[in-house]
C-alpha cells in the first residue's frame, strides 16, 4: 500500500487551471514551465512531472555542483591530484593531513 503524505485542498479555476502548493512543487523541484504529465488512475487524478532530470538526481546538475565538477576536471587535468592504491593507505592519508586536535583548548 502506497504511502500517505499529508495533502492540501486546492480550487479548480477557469480554463481547468490549478495552483500545486508551494511546499509539492519543492518536493517535485518543480518550476514554472516544467511540463506534468495527467492521467487517471483508479485512486484519482494523478500528476507526473516530466523533468529532463530525474528530480532524486537534480543536485547534480545545479551550478553550484557543477562548478565542483569543472574544478575538479581542471585539477584532474593539471595533474593536481594523488591516487592511492586502496581504501585503507587513502584513509591513511586523510589521517596524516588531519591537524591534531589540541587537549588544552
Amino acid at each position: 500500500m502506497a504511502e500517505r503524505r499529508p495533502g492540501s485542498y486546492i480550487t479548480l479555476r477557469k480554463k481547468g487551471s490549478l495552483t500545486i502548493p508551494a511546499a509539492v512543487r519543492k518536493a517535485a523541484r518543480l518550476a514554472e514551465g516544467d511540463p506534468v504529465y495527467v492521467t487517471m488512475t483508479e485512486e484519482g487524478i494523478l500528476l507526473k512531472p516530466q523533468k529532463l532530470v530525474d528530480a532524486t538526481q537534480a543536485w547534480f546538475w545545479e551550478s553550484s555542483w557543477q562548478a565542483g565538477e569543472r574544478q575538479a576536471d581542471e585539477d584532474l587535468a593539471a595533474g593536481r591530484t594523488v591516487r592511492h592504491e586502496s581504501s585503507e593507505k587513502f584513509l591513511a592519508a586523510l589521517d596524516q593531513r588531519m591537524k591534531p586536535v589540541d587537549a588544552d583548548a
